[in-house]
């Protein structure tokens, strides 16, 4: 596949150019082998450039191997100094709610808010390694929670805004979380979404010990806190050791309770800082929205990343689309946002309205685009490139996890960038695709793995050191095995299948969901679709799948045919799906992502595991029906 996006002279000017000639770099790909070969030095050259405040200065950037690799020994810090650290006249935080209210902090603001806040959350008792709750919709008072309680050596839990009470709970429950913050509620496409009544049931069910509220709605308190009349003496943040816990993330698992990523100061702020920098060039002058909410990685991600670098981050606590469809298009031209970061399944849901509410507005402060949370198909990438992007602006694919604390692969704006994939691993990361025996392999699809530890990576998962060492570790002994299925081509481009545990296997041919669902998408009716195995007596597995027609389109057998025999003309007849079913919706996250397993399970009559991060369940329900049909 050849790129669609190629650098001019201007990617020497990028973040990016200008550190690699600082080091004497001409040739990115020496730059990436320094990188990963002489990872202690490029670590200490990149965070001496970024001008990290340590308290204590570090002895050596990583010490040790997988799994328990420390990073920064010796250092001490606390991220909320390396975030507000910048002029205190320049704009951080701005915040647009779904009514077209907004508010902003300059970065004087911010510290002296977030000062205001952590004192008056130590007079409700919290301290060092506390717990708090953070169940709030992406604003203003998300982002000074979040520093807040770094500011105290607290560790944060952020929790989906979506979520109902039970699923807040089992998180609460788990971390043993001393306060809960929560909003009162907030609009979402002009309804109320009342959260206070939720987090008094989590409350209950998790033996939480106090709540205070943050007051959107103006719904009475009972027993809660006023968080904005909270008060307390004021006092520097809290000296922290490098490895200091400052947040759990929660990620959902295939079965059983969801899983608690430990992050700590000197990880995911400054893995999310390097990557923001050198991938994305985000410099001081910019302006970064990623659509997303506090209790997924990209929202701390986005706000901590961003500040340390000194950016305006830009903050939305809406539905993409209400009260009109141009509703993302009208607030880029409004504050003139130079970066946006949105899913692969929000450009599809977004493609129907077409391009008119796009071109009704000025995006030229627009400079880079983003994107994370799932493999592309074509046809949204190349429309997402050619309407938004204008065929001038990079497309900075982007991909990790919760675990890793932001990208194992991206795109750099010094190398061309072809449709869907990844021109690099992220600088410092050393990755690789192994094949079933290991081996690092290139032109054939494995598991993507890393072979050596990053600044940034989860402690383990909380409380659980067994399933954190099974889940990365158990595959190949001593490699992170990250649990994606890929493709690393000649010319260095990564290209990324799904998930291997979605990996399927037909006649001894290992297939990517990914493949399949591109090369059916190439049909005119399909606005999304999901392939998954099910047994199969001969071949062991067989392709099934499910298919979300576009407006216009009704289902039938004819259609299903050629749904079919597209997939077969572009992988070989053994891949032909084995049927094709129409569905009214895939089930996903309420961050978009599509989850096949959840498909198979429903399709198959078994256990889908934790649903609670689901934004539609009825479409498991529909998946149900075309089993029994």
């Amino acid at each position: 596949m050849e790129p669609v996006w190629y650098p001019d002279a201007r990617a020497q000017e990028t973040w990016l150019g200008r550190f690699m000639a600082e080091l004497g770099f001409q040739d990115y790909e020496a730059f990436h082998r320094y990188s990963v070969e002489e990872a202690e030095a490029f670590y200490h050259a990149f965070f001496t450039r970024l001008g990290v405040p340590w308290r204590a200065p570090y002895t050596r950037v990583v010490e040790g191997h997988f799994p328990f690799p420390r990073f920064f020994v010796g250092g001490r810090l606390n991220l909320v100094e390396a975030c507000l650290r910048h002029d205190p006249t320049r704009p951080a935080l701005v915040h647009e709610t779904e009514d077209g209210h907004v508010r902003s902090l300059t970065y004087g603001e911010a510290r002296r808010e977030v000062e205001r806040l952590a004192g008056g959350l130590r007079a409700l008792g919290v301290g060092r390694g506390d717990r708090v709750g953070l169940w709030l919709p992406m604003g203003l008072e998300a982002a000074l929670a979040l520093l807040a309680v770094a500011h105290l050596g607290g560790i944060a839990v952020p929790i989906f805004s979506g979520y109902g009470a039970e699923a807040a709970a089992l998180r609460l429950k788990d971390a043993e979380a001393k306060l809960l913050i929560v909003q009162d509620g907030f609009l979402r496409r002009g309804r109320r979404v009342e959260l206070l009544p939720e987090a008094r049931k989590a409350r209950a069910m998790a033996g939480t010990e106090k709540v205070a509220v943050v007051r959107r709605l103006g719904l009475p308190l009972e027993e809660e806190a006023d968080l904005a009349a909270l008060a307390g003496p004021l006092s520097p943040p809290e000296e922290m050791e490098s490895m200091d816990p400052f947040m759990l993330i929660y990620t959902s698992g295939t079965t059983g309770r969801p899983k608690g990523t430990v992050h700590y100061h000197a990880g995911f702020p400054l893995k999310a800082a390097l990557d923001l920098a050198l991938l994305f060039d985000l410099r001081e002058e910019d302006r970064l929205f990623w659509f997303t909410d506090l209790g997924w990685m990209m929202g701390p991600w986005a706000i901590l990343g961003g500040l340390i670098l000194g950016a305006t981050v830009f903050l939305y606590d809406g539905a993409p689309d209400h009260p009109g469809p141009d509703r993302l298009w009208r607030m880029v031209a409004a504050h003139r946002l130079t970066h946006l970061g949105l899913s692969p399944t929000l450009v599809r849901a977004l493609i129907p309205f077409g391009e008119a509410p796009v071109e009704a507005h000025d995006l030229s402060s627009l400079r880079v685009l983003g994107s994370t949370g799932e493999p592309w198909n074509l046809e949204p990438y190349l429309w997402f490139f050619r309407v938004v992007g204008k065929e001038r602006l990079p497309i900075v694919n982007y991909s990790g996890g919760t675990e890793v604390s932001g990208g194992i692969l991206g795109n750099v704006l010094v190398r061309p960038i072809k449709p869907m994939g990844f021109n690099t691993a992220v600088p410092g990361m050393k990755a690789a695709v192994l094949d079933e025996e290991g081996r690092p392999v290139v032109g054939k699809v494995g598991e993507l793995a890393v072979l050596a530890p990053w600044p940034g990576m989860t402690k383990g998962f909380w409380r659980d050191e067994a399933r954190y060492l099974e889940t990365y570790f158990q595959k190949v002994p001593g490699v992170w095995v990250h649990g994606d299925f890929a493709l690393l081509d000649e010319e260095g481009h990564f290209f990324l299948l799904g998930r291997s545990d979605d990996t399927l296997k037909v006649a001894g041919k290992r297939v990517g969901p990914a493949e399949v669902e591109t090369a059916a998408m190439a049909h005119p009716a399909l606005r999304e679709c999901a392939a998954i195995g099910v047994p199969h007596p001969v071949k062991g597995e067989a392709i099934v799948l499910f298919a979300v027609l576009k407006p216009g389109f009704a289902p039938s057998e004819a259609l299903a045919e050629e749904v079919a025999e597209r997939v077969a003309e572009a992988l070989g007849k053994p891949l032909r799906p084995e049927r094709v079913l129409f569905v009214p919706d895939l089930p996903k996250t309420r961050n978009a992502k599509v989850m096949r397993r959840v498909v198979r399970a429903a399709f198959l009559g078994q256990d889908p595991g934790d649903l609670s991060a689901l934004e539609n369940p009825e479409a498991v329900a529909a998946i149900k029906r075309t089993r029994e049909g």
